[in-house]
């Protein structure tokens, strides 16, 4: 059949299109929909893992769904052929598109979830760890509990608008990575004075209404912030409305005046003037000693706990307290950092070295850096506080991007215990095999005398019973012969065991020596206490590690057994304390072993009582500069010493670097689309041997052909491009379905 040309077609006859050069085809919806009459296209970011899929996609709005299709809002649309999550993102008036727009299959709920900060930043922590803005916000919003949405029933969040842009933003210059370039000059640009003393002779005078800047006070300040010569200046900072931000090296870890109480006092400072904060602490302890210190501060209902241990219900009942404006505070753990709350003021995060900080799902964001970012996008005010300071906090230090909170050397001998190392000349003349025991003779007098004023703390560095075994005859460490895992032992007259497969061994024996029997090679919490019980028959054992982790004994004699980071609070601190395995922790092949090593040491003496109250910490290591810097309670300069080194060595953070996993072919490719800059660093690949559960998303093997690494280290600057480039490219294979999947992994612990 022929085809009528477009000259002669006449009134209401079709025209055919491929005749009409130079124009394009308006995008129409699909079927008899009608369309919102304001705003009718809907942008909607779905809910997929697939990177290809991390953008926004055009739907048509349907009218009745105008007033319910909020931005922020949970929503349900088809792609692809299936029914997909998804979030509402914004309202438009038209499309860029030719393609025919589908309409909003479902509104899940009228609540706006999602706020346009909350967007943004995970926009940025996307892109700063090369990830999808899914999984980010994976974690930053909680799941929906529809019974607790109807405690909320009638009530109105705060309207979802376009925020303006703001330093920080990725529509404003120098946007979110700034924190990015903090070794560069161009630190000076970033807002806010950042020598806290020296912004205090430029702050404006006092405007006496809420949330406004104006002087600082001094004179009202709670008493733990006095023991730092700049700490009353900082609380007067960011109660006068200002955002000052802060490295805290805290002295005290019990007691009315410990760190919860310096924490929650610049949460009060900050919410006398009129904002809001966010608090980030590791684990459940922490979280409960955080939220009791700042009950005794703040108004009831001010505050609010915010982590997934609490379970679904109380989770969301917080998070929307925050999000209708009924909480102005959360405290939480790692996912708490997204917490949508309104007039941001202060983000505060305590012992940023712990690794529960990091997140162990892709993009595997540390809870630090979130929060660093959200500071500068939010223009809000941060502290960092822990015990002993992380190689990153003393960047932001050296860069000038915060300045040092310390007391003073005088204070610091007045207010700490005495530290004794069993591998100092004086002891070792004394005890000479102090050396080869596990608890010399000078740890077992410290304990002795000890229990003679309060509990003694002992730190072990493994839970469990025997969790290293070996040949007794030939000392070779025992393997599993199924999987080549390690074995160890779960009690006195347990079966050994493989720590990766939970094979049992009945009948193991030794493949080079053919011996049967076993020997441990390091003893963990529950083998020393039990030692420890025996040695001391009329006194309390205690012991806290694993999944019976105590949060407080009372000031009575007692032996408290505990692995770093579980060791509970006394009311009026431990007498003594006993540091054990120090060697063995110095030794682990980790880049952060003397740093990490130094964390948990300080921790466990910061519980213990001051000198002149005849507290005393004994450390079984070897003579290195890590016990020296405990000796002299000195964490600023061992962080300076470290980062100098790792300056030196060009390691992190003296720069970033990103880990990719795949197949060796898979690597070899996907290194070489990225168009790497000069400056990056590659190092590998090299083939990997980890437990085929390490990896939530990483299988063991992949097609077979065993799995590879390649490391790539890179300066600041360069960080936004290379993380540009990693993203596109796992999009691209992503959306080609071709080739071996390659795992990208920024700045991740554990690994170097």
């Amino acid at each position: 059949m022929g085809q009528r040309p477009e000259g002669n077609a006449r009134d209401g006859e079709a025209v055919q299109l491929s005749l009409l050069h130079g124009f394009t085809p308006p995008a129409a919806p699909v079927g008899k929909t009608q369309p919102a009459p304001h705003l009718p296209i809907g942008r909607v970011l779905l809910d997929s893992p697939l990177p290809h899929l991390d953008r926004p996609f055009d739907y048509l709005v349907p009218a009745e769904y105008d007033a319910a299709a909020r931005p922020g809002v949970r929503v349900k649309v088809r792609f692809g052929g299936q029914e997909l999550a998804g979030y509402l993102t914004g309202r438009l008036e038209s499309t860029d598109t030719t393609a025919r727009l589908i309409a909003l299959g479902k509104i899940v709920s009228p609540v706006p979830v999602l706020s346009p900060e909350v967007l943004l930043l995970a926009e940025a922590v996307a892109a700063r760890y090369a990830g999808s803005v899914h999984d980010v916000l994976r974690v930053a919003v909680p799941p929906r509990v529809a019974r607790v949405e109807k405690e909320f029933a009638g009530r109105v969040t705060p309207e979802s608008v376009e925020v303006p842009d703001a330093p920080g933003t990725p529509d404003a210059p120098g946007a979110p990575e700034t924190v990015e370039t903090q070794d560069a000059p161009e630190t000076a640009e970033i807002p806010d004075v950042p020598d806290v003393p020296a912004a205090a002779d430029s702050t404006p005078a006092d405007s006496g209404e809420p949330g406004k800047p104006g002087k600082p006070s001094e004179a009202e300040e709670p008493t733990p912030f006095r023991r730092y010569p700049h700490g009353p200046r900082f609380l007067g900072h960011l109660a006068a409305g200002h955002s000052p931000r802060a490295v805290l090296s805290s002295l005290r870890g019990y007691g009315p005046d410990a760190w919860p109480a310096e924490i929650a006092a610049a949460v009060e400072a900050a919410v006398r003037s009129g904002r809001g904060a966010v608090v980030v602490v590791p684990d459940q302890k922490d979280l409960a000693r955080v939220m009791a210190a700042l009950e005794d501060r703040l108004p009831e209902g001010t505050a609010v706990r915010l982590t997934a241990e609490d379970g679904p219900t109380p989770r969301y009942r917080s998070f929307l307290q925050l999000l209708h404006g009924d909480a102005t505070v959360a405290v939480g753990t790692r996912s708490a950092a997204y917490a949508p709350v309104a007039n941001l003021g202060l983000v505060c995060i305590w012992d940023d070295g712990d690794d529960l900080h990091a997140e162990q799902r892709a993009p595997y964001q540390h809870a630090r850096d979130v929060l660093l970012l959200r500071a500068e996008m939010a223009g809000a005010g941060m502290l960092v506080a822990s015990h002993t300071r992380s190689t990153e906090a003393q960047r932001l230090v050296e860069s000038g991007w915060a300045a040092p909170l310390n007391a003073e050397r005088t204070l610091v001998r007045e207010s700490t215990p005495r530290v004794m190392s069993t591998a100092d000349t004086f002891n070792m003349e004394r005890d000479p095999l102090a050396a080869r025991a596990r608890i010399p003779h000078a740890a077992w007098k410290a304990a002795q005398d000890g229990l003679k004023r309060g509990p003694v703390l002992v730190q072990v560095a493994r839970t469990g019973f025997s969790p290293a075994l070996s040949c007794q005859d030939c000392r070779e460490p025992t393997r599993c012969r199924q999987c080549r895992g390690p074995m160890a032992q779960a009690g006195r007259n347990a079966l050994p065991s493989c720590r990766w497969c939970a094979r049992p061994e009945p009948r193991w024996h030794c493949p080079s020596c053919g011996s049967f029997r076993l020997r441990a090679s390091t003893a963990g919490a529950g083998r020393t206490a039990e030692e420890l019980g025996r040695a001391f028959p009329s006194v309390t054992v205690v012991s806290s590690a694993g999944d019976h982790i105590r949060p407080e004994v009372p000031d009575t004699p007692a032996l408290v057994v505990a692995t770093p980071g579980a060791e509970p609070v006394a009311p009026s601190g431990y007498a003594a304390a006993l540091l054990l395995d120090g060697t063995a922790m110095l030794s682990r092949q980790s880049l952060h072993a003397q740093e990490e090593t130094l964390r948990r040491w300080l921790t466990a003496a910061a519980l213990v009582r001051p000198a002149r109250d005849g507290g005393v910490v004994v450390v079984t290591a070897d003579d290195t500069a890590t016990v020296g810097h405990l000796l002299r309670w000195d964490p600023a300069g061992a962080a300076e010493r470290e980062l100098a080194l790792r300056r030196e060595l060009g390691l992190p953070p003296a720069v970033r670097y990103a880990e990719l996993t795949g197949s060796r072919e898979g690597l070899e490719g996907f290194v070489s689309r990225l168009g790497l800059p000069e400056r990056v660093r590659i190092v590998g690949p090299a083939p990997v041997e980890e437990p085929p559960s390490s990896r939530g998303d990483d299988p063991g093997t992949l097609n077979g052909t065993g799995r590879w690494r390649t490391l790539c280290f890179f300066p600041y600057g360069d960080a936004p491009a290379v993380t540009a480039a990693m993203r596109a490219a796992k999009a691209a294979l992503s959306a080609r379905r071709t080739g071996d999947p390659v795992y990208v992994r920024v700045d991740g612990t554990g690994v170097l």
